[in-house]
């Protein structure tokens, strides 16, 4: 049975801001790989076709060039919600025109080739409605939906044991194992070609699987503990304490203590200081001795800032989640459930507020607008120096987040 494959975004993109600010989100990691790698790896066969805002279309064609992007195909479709992460059991069995629910939101859906004509109309901004799909016949699927960025976090352990598995590398040992380096539970590690685990680094993999891509190194002394993901040319630097239900991109630098947390790639915590049960976006930098909070002091639930709103997360555990290339100075400190936007650069003395908006500069002790000129040079000079350019079309997007967060930085009074 063929279908085109189409991963879509629907209208609660936003409550993945500020990590969805500067990508779709399907773009997003949990686990090992990212949510549009989940959804593919259920129907490698099939052709891809990807929606998502227009803002950001420039810069996922130019990330994958040979993908159609805001593309209706013309022939039968597969429709997967990019927030959500499918059940292992899924298959579509059928060709009739079916929408499946979890909970109640539509999470995927079959449909014709008479039917895209319709849905083209619907789109708005290159984003599509859940209440495009209504009228089909309705099914309950398995799987499980990220609607806040500490969704990401939660599910994180989780999903790195199912990509785990998926991926059947368990006891693939391909990179070089120097002396005295520990394994416990080999059959439940995989080590990437040219990835190098130095003397006295122990690798803990008996409450869950550990993965470590090609590339990384894993500097002396250090210690990681399973579930856990280590993304391709990573490094962990001496001593550091990594601990379960973490999972760490591509070229990042990571040392100090760190829990239950994703960092998205090209992204700094080298120094000590705690992260615990944090997101961190792409090309961020912690200044030596920041620490974050991810349990209050009265051990009630976190309330988060979202899109404008106070959400209660439900969860005693939620840290700091912050936008791309976010900077803080050292020994920054973050309250629980803090929220940093896209581009901002903080410092001084005392805690940040909760909410930091996008392009904001400064601290505890006062802050302005980063202007978005000078914010872009600094980008520019971090990129260069991991062989990496500032695209025009990346440029194009990241003004544009500067134009669709203004109202988050105007002051009282103004």
């Amino acid at each position: 049975m063929s279908f085109n494959l189409c991963i879509f975004e629907d209208e609660h993109f936003n409550r993945l801001y500020p990590l969805s600010l500067t990508r779709p989100v399907y773009e997003l990691r949990c686990g090992i790989s990212l949510l549009r790698e989940k959804i593919i790896r259920h129907f490698p066969e099939s052709p891809l076709f990807l929606f998502c805002r227009d803002y950001l279309a420039d810069t996922m064609r130019e990330a994958m060039p040979d993908i159609p992007v805001n593309e209706m195909p013309t022939d039968n479709c597969l429709f997967i919600n990019g927030r959500f992460a499918l059940g292992e059991k899924f298959t579509v069995l059928s060709t009739q025109e079916i929408v499946w629910k979890n909970n109640n939101e539509v999470a995927a859906a079959r449909v014709s080739a008479s039917r895209l004509s319709s849905l083209s109309k619907q789109m708005r901004d290159g984003v599509l409605p859940i209440s495009c799909f209504e009228g089909l016949p309705v099914e309950e699927i398995e799987g499980t939906f990220i609607r806040y960025p500490w969704d990401l976090v939660h599910h994180n352990p989780e999903q790195i044991h199912r990509d785990f598995v998926g991926f059947n590398r368990g006891g693939q040992i391909f990179g070089k194992i120097y002396p005295n380096v520990t394994l416990l539970d080999e059959k439940n590690i995989f080590i990437g070609a040219d990835a190098k685990i130095k003397p006295g680094v122990v690798l803990d993999a008996e409450a869950g699987p550990i993965y470590i891509d090609e590339g990384a190194t894993i500097m002396a002394n250090a210690s990681l503990q399973g579930p856990l993901f280590v993304g391709a040319k990573s490094a962990i630097k001496m001593g550091a304490k990594i601990y379960e239900g973490t999972s760490i991109g591509e070229a990042c630098k990571v040392g100090g203590e760190v829990e239950t947390s994703i960092i998205q790639s090209y992204s700094n915590k080298q120094h000590e200081g705690f992260l615990g049960h944090a997101y961190l976006g792409q090309w961020v930098n912690l200044g030596a001795d920041s620490n974050n909070s991810d349990l209050k002091n009265n051990y009630s639930t976190v309330k988060v800032y979202v899109d404008g709103e106070i959400v209660d997360s439900g969860s005693l555990f939620v840290g700091l989640t912050t936008g791309d290339h976010a900077k803080c100075g050292i020994n920054t400190m973050f309250n629980t459930g803090t929220v940093v936007g896209v581009m901002c650069n903080l410092f001084g003395s005392g805690f940040p507020d909760k909410f930091i908006p996008s392009f904001t500069w400064g601290g505890a002790e006062g802050n302005e607008t980063y202007a978005v000129d000078k914010a872009l040079e600094t980008a520019r000079r971090v990129m260069e120096r991991r062989g990496k350019e500032l695209t025009h079309a990346q440029e194009n997007m990241l003004r544009h987040v500067f134009e669709l967060t203004a109202r988050e930085r105007i002051q009282p009074g103004e």
